[in-house]
């Protein structure tokens, strides 16, 4: 059963476009049909000082201009209502047909959350949080006492797999390289003493961009 908080991300609202309060959005799904249908209603990812935080968006129709889509909501009637909702992420409510619908190459927040991090085959931290920003995903990764963020991108996040509980990183010089330095300094175990009780195996995962 999908847990009923869960929410997806599925698309930014850009800018205005025209005069009667339509929006351009950039889409986070590959199912705008099924996701973007009138009446669809959206929950709002807006600053804590936007008039539209907390608030609900209901989508009157989506059309596209030349290969682009262009929202039209409820009570957004003109350009300066739509330019106050420039930037907001839109989110919907996860259900259990999403998971059977969900693209190879995308993950939802509560997959990711609690995979071990693996770069050149060591665990070197677990992903605690994934802040979704309008240029793009940063997944938080809890490294011993302190926090990295990692764009999430193919070229950075090559590989996840959510079934071993793993994300495979390769990172940029200097973004993990001071835990690297931790980790090779570290104490090799005396083989004679047998094994560590403090030495771990593989990490447990959280059960799981719409999108």
């Amino acid at each position: 059963m999908a847990d009923a908080g869960t929410q997806l991300r599925v698309g930014r609202l850009t800018k205005a476009h025209g005069l009667k309060g339509a929006i351009k959005l950039e889409l986070f799904t590959d199912d705008p049909e099924r996701r973007f249908v009138p009446g669809a209603e959206f929950s709002l990812q807006v600053p804590v000082t936007s008039p539209w935080h907390g608030k609900h968006l209901t989508l009157r129709e989506l059309r596209w201009y030349n290969g682009h889509p262009v929202g039209f909501f409820e009570g957004v009637d003109d350009r300066t209502a739509a330019e106050s909702l420039a930037k907001a992420i839109l989110w919907v409510s996860h259900t259990d047909d999403d998971d059977e619908t969900a693209e190879p190459d995308a993950w939802y927040d509560h997959q990711l959350i609690g995979l071990a991090v693996i770069r050149d085959g060591v665990r070197i931290g677990e992903v605690t949080h994934v802040d979704h920003l309008p240029a793009q995903d940063l997944l938080i990764v809890k490294t011993g006492g302190r926090e990295v963020m990692v764009p999430f991108v193919g070229a950075i996040v090559p590989e996840v797999d959510v079934e071993a509980g793993t994300l495979t990183v390769t990172p940029p010089a200097g973004l993990f390289e001071d835990l690297v330095d931790e980790v090779e300094a570290a104490p090799q175990a005396d083989p004679s003493e047998g094994d560590a009780d403090g030495e771990s195996g593989a990490s447990d995962a959280a059960d799981g961009r719409d999108e």
